[in-house]
């Protein structure tokens, strides 16, 4: 299974109807993430980021063309089928971090392997040396109200890392942090694609996320584009270092 593309997608395309005028958010995407690749997804606001990756990760069904997931067509799949291959395959990081606000730290990053009615034991052991990795392990019972907006992101990036999935799809995940904690956030991501081979698809505004990718790919009037040798230009790179000056 190792040459299976960890997500693959062909004439994917995407309209949201608006009175009677149809708006094409995506036209004819065609994309292929191999395993262990990282993969930065910019474009201007609006251009359908979010669409796309709401697309690759199951969470939204195409207008046209196909998805497949380790080589599963999930627009063939029931619901329940399609959250499986969700819970089995991806892992998810928003810029807000979408806990469960009645659950402690520990009882969030569980919660992929209870749906996975894994042993109740060995889910709370996971859970606890992967927030112990992020740096939490003095929180563990701590709700995300008790947690700062670093601590939350760090609690939403252990729940995605606990099922050791074969994809992380990341929206802005650090763009509702401080820079230093946005960077904190950013290597735990990038240690998990060193350590575990999980594949990174990263939509982000922030260049300097965007060079530390293998490919930068720009979404802009409903076409995916590779933007990877603009990304590459030394001009580009000293831009970057002086913002994170």
């Amino acid at each position: 299974m190792n040459d299976v593309p960890a997500i693959e997608c062909r004439g994917l395309r995407k309209q949201f109807a608006e009175g009677a005028a149809v708006l094409e958010v995506l036209k004819d995407i065609n994309l292929v993430i191999g395993a262990g690749e990282r993969i930065a997804i910019v474009g201007p606001s609006g251009a359908g980021k979010t669409t796309l990756l709401q697309l690759l990760g199951g969470l939204d069904t195409p207008t046209a063309g196909e998805v497949r997931i380790r080589g599963r067509d999930i627009a063939t799949t029931d619901n329940a089928e399609r959250g499986r291959i969700r819970n089995q395959y991806l892992g998810f990081v928003y810029q807000f971090h979408h806990l469960l606000p009645e659950f402690t730290a520990l009882e969030n990053v569980a919660m992929p392997l209870l749906v996975r009615r894994e042993p109740l034991e060995a889910v709370r052991a996971r859970a606890r040396r992967v927030l112990e990795r992020v740096g939490l392990g003095g929180r563990l019972e701590h709700k995300p109200g008790e947690l700062s907006g670093g601590e939350r992101q760090r609690v939403a990036v252990a729940r995605a890392l606990v099922t050791e999935p074969a994809v992380v799809l990341a929206d802005e995940p650090t763009g509702n942090l401080d820079r230093k904690t946005g960077d904190t956030v950013l290597e735990l991501m990038l240690d998990l694609n060193r350590e575990v081979g999980a594949s990174l698809v990263i939509v982000t505004h922030d260049p300097r996320i965007a060079l530390k990718m293998n490919r930068v790919l720009r979404l802009s009037d409903g076409r995916l584009e590779d933007a990877t040798a603009e990304y590459e230009s030394d001009a580009l790179r000293a831009a970057a270092a002086a913002i994170a000056s």
